[in-house]
């Protein structure tokens, strides 16, 4: 690609809300392209994820880039681009930051690639399988040391039942009309209750908060990581719950086993608060995949209903 070609008006093809979100993109694009040599001919949707966030894919001279699309006020790209400055720093495989228009919300960011970790382990072998998940795992132990969790939010008793109480509102009442009466309800808050407690007694270290196969890259160097704006301070146990207990990918519980115990030694060989038996660490670990199987039902309910994503229900 020359100069000549950068700066180009963006693709045709790619849709916009109104037209002064088109054209201030179109403004803030045409300067980036100039100085990263894009070609706006190729711009294409790469894709988007559950919130009012896109991304788009634009060819460079020698390779592709990210485009961030996430338009205020419905999205705020801050906390992305300081997450993204600490995993950078402590050592992890995250998209860098090359432009940011924070008013605006467009970021220009490296290209991860085009496999996600669910695309790779639904057609890998046992053994293939088996690689991937300890990569994530020597990769999560590595974000839980490094990143310093006092620099995050906390994910505190009233995040995690806000978390749980999804569930409830958009699944149990929005999706199926199910209203509970006073004993129902009661027993819920009671029940719900016990699982926000054991989540919020257990010890805090940075929390990625979807530590899922599908915001984990196939690439090298494996893996890259994705969708960590919303990180936290917060439970020891809820990331690896999260790639244990994922909502599209199922494992069998000798292999659930066998990768918590290998996070497990690696945690404890690293320094983190692990418990001192894994059986209780287990118990940890499955407490907590209840949690955030009840919020992801929550959150996927209310893709349907509220944002009209249909293929979350």
């Amino acid at each position: 690609m020359t100069s000549e070609r950068a700066g180009t008006r963006p693709a045709a093809g790619v849709a916009w809300p109104d037209a002064a979100r088109r054209d201030a993109f179109e403004r803030w694009a045409q300067a980036v392209a100039l100085r990263h040599d894009l070609d706006l001919a190729t711009l294409a949707p790469a894709s988007a994820d559950a919130s009012f966030r896109r991304y788009l894919r634009v060819a460079g001279a020698d390779t592709s880039f990210i485009v961030m699309d996430a338009p205020p006020p419905l999205e705020d790209v801050r906390p992305f681009v300081e997450v993204a400055g600490l995993a950078a720093a402590a050592g992890l495989n995250v998209p860098r930051v090359l432009e940011a228009d924070v008013a605006q919300g467009f970021l220009l960011l490296t290209d991860l690639g085009t496999e996600s970790y669910l695309d790779a382990l639904l057609q890998a072998t046992p053994a293939e399988a088996d690689r991937l998940m300890r990569d994530a795992i020597t990769a999560l132990v590595r974000w839980q040391t490094q990143i310093p969790a006092a620099a995050l939010p906390p994910m505190d008793a009233a995040v995690l039942r806000a978390e749980i109480d999804l569930f409830a509102e958009w699944c149990v009442a929005g999706r199926y009309g199910i209203v509970w009466n006073d004993a129902q309800r009661s027993a819920w808050q009671r029940t719900s209750g016990l699982v926000v407690a054991q989540a919020a007694a257990q010890p805090q270290v940075a929390v990625h908060a979807d530590w899922m196969p599908r915001n984990l890259m196939h690439c090298r160097p494996n893996p890259g990581i994705l969708d960590f704006q919303d990180a936290m301070r917060g439970p020891l146990a809820y990331d690896i719950a999260s790639l244990l207990r994922d909502a599209f990918v199922s494992w069998d519980e000798e292999r659930e086993l066998d990768w918590a115990v290998r996070w497990w030694e690696a945690a404890r060989r690293a320094g983190l608060p692990v418990a001192a038996d894994f059986g209780a660490q287990w118990q940890a670990i499955e407490w907590t995949g209840l949690l955030r199987h009840l919020r992801v039902a929550g959150i996927f309910c209310r893709l349907e209903q509220r944002d009209g994503k249909a293929r979350y229900a």
